[in-house]
């Protein structure tokens, strides 16, 4: 069925990024979840989160290259994935690194941990 679904997004010239099922308790119905997107000139999947981010970084005291950084906090790893600018408080999204779960951060703090993550 996936190959079905990635060759109708790629015939109106889509990609699927990712893939995958919710609700896989037997015995109950289930949901496939993908994310069609418009490639990129390389082919690509465009990441259009990546490319808020680069446009929203500067103001909130970050810079692009820090899209995906990894930063430890409480003890805990995360990576940076993205700006939401609809959160004043706590624009900066991150997901843990051990189960993806996501978070959010304030920017300030992500720039602070950042910049002493980088200090040897």
């Amino acid at each position: 069925m996936l190959e079905a679904c990635r060759q109708i997004a790629s015939d109106h010239g889509l990609v699927i990024e990712s893939a995958g099922w919710r609700g896989l308790e037997p015995g109950f119905s289930f949901e496939p979840a993908f994310r069609i997107s418009i490639p990129a000139p390389d082919g690509k999947p465009l990441n259009l989160d990546k490319e808020m981010f680069a446009v929203l970084a500067e103001q909130y005291g970050l810079e692009a290259a820090d899209f995906e950084r990894e930063f430890i906090a409480g003890g805990e790893r995360f990576r940076i994935t993205g700006i939401d600018p609809r959160r004043p408080k706590y624009p900066i999204s991150v997901e843990r690194i051990p189960d993806h779960r996501g978070f959010k951060f304030t920017a300030d703090n992500v720039a602070m941990l950042l910049k002493a993550q980088a200090k040897p």
